[in-house]
């Protein structure tokens, strides 16, 4: 569904709550769109009317912030299309207020060389209504022993490298990946748990004793950290560290940002909203990679997103269908869909635990876009017309059934959240729009 545009392909939004985390900018004003850019945005704009000839859309006060940016989502295309394909994968991204989201190559095949990259790319084209860009991996085959050629990927589109849910546990290697992609300015993302250690089912604990089932600790995270941070210190590489899960973690993150390393990390919603309880009696849509850990775990990644020590809130997006989950717990898959509940769950951070809106949103928009270097989460002149326009206050439950992803693996049946997606805008054009909007 396109937008209703003016002469010249113009369209106002007018009365918006406008939240640019890149410039600060946090006021009642209008934004301007003319083809695929923003053309004009401010406090003042259109404060006399808008002109005839443009056509005007009444954003009623609601937030018009820049799209939501999500650096770790799994399409499941090549190999697992009856998981999730680019297509279904998009709707679900715009119905979230994603406009640009960034594939990991666990696929099948993986996606390790140029060829592949392309392809992604080409898929893109095709079929999406967001913008799509794709992880090379950093070894062959994500099998930890033998580096890609980055450059190459870099060259046909690939915007930074990780072996996704796979981690790098070669010290050796790593240090070699750390080296080729300074060379190019890549960006290195790790899945950090020791692989030694994460031969388990869920959360080493108390609740892991009583259900009998094989747990990972939290060290898994703090150790294959500290290595990784030594090599960055030896190689000058530049490195991210995805979906932290653990206290430990955000300490190590926070110690060495206080040294002056220049890294970045993310995190999941799932990690600062549940803990290792939502595991229940063996709830498999519970079952994640890494695990769901303790509540102290949960209530350190919370403040640690709060205080700034965790740059991004990724989707962490893995849609599995109903043979892969639902399964005896040790057999089955890890991972829950979430591109749908992204920003709903993480207004939880602004409406519970005093989150600054502006600070929030950039952890899902400039953030992001500025560690991967891609062109999205801003609001300003000449920017891609990429934004969303949302409820920060309207409530409402989860329904993972009614998810527009063709998986519906999450443990959030019923889960009330407040702040709802009203409109998603990709390149000036509406690419979603919720058909209950109040006032329609």
């Amino acid at each position: 569904m396109s937008a209703a545009a003016g002469a010249n392909g113009r369209t106002a939004f007018v009365n918006a709550r406008l939240l640019d985390p890149a410039s600060g900018l946090d006021a009642p004003g209008a934004l301007l769109v003319e083809d695929e850019h923003v053309a004009d945005i401010g406090p003042g704009l259109f404060a006399s009317g808008v002109p005839e000839g443009i056509a005007a859309i009444d954003c009623r006060g609601h937030c018009l912030a820049p799209g939501l940016v999500d650096i770790r989502v799994n399409v499941r295309e090549p190999g697992e299309e009856h998981k999730e394909t680019f297509e279904t994968a998009s709707a679900a991204a715009a119905a979230g207020g994603v406009t640009s989201m960034v594939c990991l190559p666990d696929t099948d095949p993986p996606i390790d060389d140029a060829a592949l990259v392309e392809f992604v790319a080409r898929r893109a084209r095709d079929v999406g209504v967001v913008r799509i860009y794709a992880y090379g991996g950093i070894t062959r085959g994500l099998a930890g022993r033998e580096i890609t050629e980055m450059g190459l990927m870099a060259a046909a589109g690939a915007v930074a490298f990780t072996d996704g849910s796979h981690a790098v546990g070669s010290a050796l290697v790593m240090r070699r990946a750390l080296n080729y992609a300074r060379t190019f300015g890549l960006l290195i993302v790790q899945h950090p748990e020791e692989p030694a250690l994460a031969d388990g089912d869920m959360n080493e604990g108390e609740v892991a004793t009583r259900l009998g089932l094989a747990g990972i600790p939290a060290a898994a995270e703090a150790i294959l950290l500290e290595r990784d941070l030594r090599l960055v210190e030896l190689t000058g590489g530049r490195y991210h560290a995805a979906h932290l899960s653990t206290a430990a973690g955000v300490e190590i993150v926070r110690a060495a940002k206080a040294r002056g390393m220049a890294i970045t990390c993310d995190t999941a919603p799932a990690y600062f909203t549940l803990n290792d309880g939502a595991v229940g009696d063996y709830r498999t849509f519970a079952k994640l990679s890494p695990p769901l850990r303790s509540e102290d775990d949960r209530r350190a990644i919370e403040e640690g997103i709060v205080d700034g020590t965790i740059d991004v809130i990724a989707s962490d997006h893995s849609p599995h269908d109903q043979d892969s989950k639902r399964l005896p717990f040790t057999q089955a898959e890890c991972g829950i869909v979430g591109l749908e509940s992204l920003l709903p769950l993480a207004l939880r951070l602004h409406h519970q635990a005093g989150m600054p809106l502006l600070n929030l949103i950039g952890t899902m928009t400039d953030r992001p876009a500025r560690a991967l270097g891609l062109p999205g989460g801003r609001l300003a002149k000449g920017a891609p017309a990429d934004f969303v326009l949302f409820d920060a206050a309207r409530p409402w439950r989860l329904d993972p059934d009614s998810f527009r992803s063709k998986s519906k693996n999450a443990p959030f049946e019923g889960h009330p959240v407040q702040g709802r997606v009203l409109r998603t805008v990709v390149g000036g054009a509406t690419v979603f729009e919720l058909e209950d909007r109040p006032g329609r």
